[in-house]
Parts: C-alpha cells; sequence; structure tokens
C-alpha cells in the first residue's frame, strides 16, 4: 500500500496544525511500516519520520495553491509523489489527485467568524473546502463538534465524516524542569496565536479584577495583534500582563508547569490543543464553553462563557484561592489527558485509509 501525505504544513507551520501533521505522520509512519510513506511538500524542506521519504516540489505552497485551487489546473499530485493509493491533505484544501483521497478539515472558524478572518483566506477556504469535502471519499475532523459543522454547513453524508480526536505528547508532564519566567505573582498562562478569535483582549479585561496574579500570553504575532497591546495599555495592566512572542515545541512543557492556572477563552476552536497540553502538564485548566473545548476539558476542568470577562475573573481567582480545587483540577486533568495519544489517533486513521481502499 503506497499512502502520500501533504507534508507541507509540518514543515512550514511551527504550531497549531502543523504540530499535529507532525505528530500523526510520526505515528502512522512507526506504526504501520507495512506501508510505503511518501510525504509530499510545497517548496519547504526538513526533517521527517524515520521510515518515511520526502517528495519536494520547488513550486511554492502558494504558487500550488494558485495552480490547484485558483486556476483549478488539473496536474496530480502524483507528479511528485509518483503513484499512490490513498493520498491524504491534512490542512483543509484537496490536490488533485489519481488516488483515492482523505481530507482533513480542523474547523470552520472562518464560517463561524468571517469578520475575524483575514478577507484573503476568508475567500479562499470559503472556495477550497466545500470543493474538498464534496470530492474526497472521507474526511476527518478533530472533534465531534467540528464533524457537525461539516456535516450540517455542507451536506456531507455522515458516514462519511469521522471524528478523530488529537493526541498529546508524551513529554507533557508535571515532572521536569521549568520555565525561565522571572520570580514574581502567580502565573495565569494562556498559549496560543495573538489573534480574535483566541480571545486575549476578554481575558486581559479579566485580570483587572483578578489582583496578586500576572498574565502570561505565549504566541506569535497573529492578525490583529495591536488589539491585544491595545486593551493592555487601556486597561493599565502594562505590568501585570507579559506577550512572550512564540515559545518553540521544546520549551512548552517547562512553561506550563511554571502556570498556577491555565486558560483558554477561544470564541471557537476545532480541537484545543493547548488546552490538552496544559491538562497533561498538570496544571490546572479554565476553557470558553464553546464548541470543542468541552468534549476535550471534560469533567477536568473549569467551563466559563468566554466573553464574559467578569466570569473568567471570578474562575481565575477561585482556583488560586482554593488550593483544593486547584489540586482536583490537577489530577483530574492529567488523568483525562492520558486518554488521548497519537498513538490511538494514528489507529483510527489507519482504521479509516483501509474502509477507504476496501
Amino acid at each position: 500500500m503506497i499512502i502520500g501525505i501533504d507534508y507541507t504544513a509540518a514543515l512550514s507551520q511551527s504550531a497549531g496544525i502543523g504540530r499535529s501533521v507532525r505528530e500523526l505522520t510520526a505515528a502512522l509512519v512507526s506504526g504501520y511500516p507495512q506501508a510505503e510513506w511518501r510525504l509530499f511538500a510545497a517548496g519547504v524542506r526538513g526533517p521527517i519520520p524515520a521510515g518515511a521519504v520526502l517528495h519536494r516540489s520547488l513550486l511554492s505552497e502558494r504558487s500550488h495553491n494558485r495552480i490547484w485551487q485558483r486556476l483549478r489546473l488539473p496536474l496530480p499530485v502524483e507528479l511528485w509523489t509518483g503513484p499512490l493509493d490513498l493520498y491524504h491533505a491534512p490542512d483543509f484544501s484537496l490536490p488533485p489527485s489519481r488516488a483515492a483521497s482523505v481530507l482533513t478539515v480542523h474547523d470552520l472558524a472562518f464560517v463561524h467568524h468571517p469578520a475575524e478572518t483575514m478577507p484573503g483566506m476568508l475567500h479562499y477556504l470559503n472556495a477550497v473546502v466545500p470543493r474538498g469535502v464534496a470530492r474526497a471519499a472521507h474526511v476527518i475532523t478533530p472533534s465531534e463538534s467540528a464533524r457537525q459543522d461539516v456535516i450540517a454547513r455542507y451536506g456531507a453524508p455522515p458516514q462519511k465524516v469521522s471524528a478523530v480526536a488529537h493526541g498529546v505528547d508524551p513529554r507533557f508532564t508535571p515532572e521536569g524542569p521549568l520555565y525561565d519566567l522571572p520570580p514574581g505573582d502567580p502565573v495565569v498562562l494562556s498559549v496560543g496565536t495573538l489573534q480574535p478569535r483566541k480571545n486575549h483582549s476578554t481575558l486581559v479585561r479579566a485580570m483587572a479584577a483578578v489582583p496578586g496574579a500576572r498574565l502570561v500570553i505565549a504566541g506569535g504575532r497573529g492578525w490583529a495583534y495591536d488589539a491585544v497591546r491595545a486593551e493592555i495599555e487601556r486597561s493599565g495592566l502594562a505590568g501585570r500582563v507579559s506577550l512572550i512572542g512564540y515559545v518553540p515545541d521544546a520549551d512548552l512543557p517547562s512553561l506550563y508547569r511554571c502556570a498556577d492556572v491555565f486558560v483558554y477563552p477561544a470564541l471557537y476552536e476545532g480541537f484545543g490543543l493547548p488546552v490538552l497540553e496544559a491538562m497533561a502538564s498538570g496544571t490546572p485548566v479554565i476553557a470558553a464553553d464553546r464548541a470543542s473545548l468541552p468534549e476535550v476539558v471534560g469533567e477536568a476542568g473549569l467551563l466559563v462563557d468566554p466573553l464574559d470577562a467578569a466570569a473568567l475573573a471570578a474562575a481565575i481567582r477561585r482556583v488560586l484561592a482554593d488550593r483544593a480545587l486547584a489540586d482536583r483540577l490537577r489530577a483530574a486533568g492529567i488523568e483525562r489527558a492520558a486518554g488521548f495519544t497519537w498513538g490511538k489517533a494514528a489507529a483510527a486513521v489507519w482504521t479509516i485509509y483501509q474502509h477507504v481502499l476496501g
């Protein structure tokens, strides 16, 4: 069996989708060596899992998107990979292929929050995602919430769409070194690219009602980053809020361990991997009560209306003040996170491949 996977995001995106593609692909390649694994990458190179072969195009990802999705030229991906039995596109868009195809749609944030999606990307996703869902032999989402979104929005047959939860890297544990944060007040941590959908501005407003604590936000500068900076200045919290930028994957476990509480107030998530990583690291979690996040958190964290700054503040104060509650959330989070593994995700995806290939 010859299986192709688009590995471009794994090499070009450090966080989010890039991390999920890296982890899932590594688990598939190591867990199912009976297949021949061919990884396609547009315009980028980098390390790949042992046991796979990289087939790199000299054209950039942008050029391929223009050729495949805007001009819709029928140049199959097999021109770069050679013959395939199945091709998995794990990043929203499906290229032409002669093989049976599987598409991963991580979320429909661009549908639910169009005003908070970059205009060019909004037009692109509204064009390519429904085409890909219609053409793919099977569609994967990371949560049941996202699965129901795809079925409802695009009329996909329910049997054609499967929810496969992400895993958490075993590096995320309560034991180990701590990130080098300046000593001081208790740490409220949030991790995620600074963009409107992550809702950091509401979290900053909530911190005004949490005396004696500091907020650390780790994440790259996304669209509308300046709005978060402006909220910090407007709230008078410049001395208690730190934007430390993108933190490399290798340093994330030590960062989570530093936090007294982890807060994830996103307005919409297809999965919410940072929540799972925080739980695995033994950090009490407060998350938004929206979309997929209740699926991930379960009873192991506090769920709050992400648009209610007062409710967020009350939850943070409660966890910081109640040692017994914090300890209970810490233990429950570790136990729940243990059920999410990339090996389990790979097994579910492998079953989907087998089903597609009959």
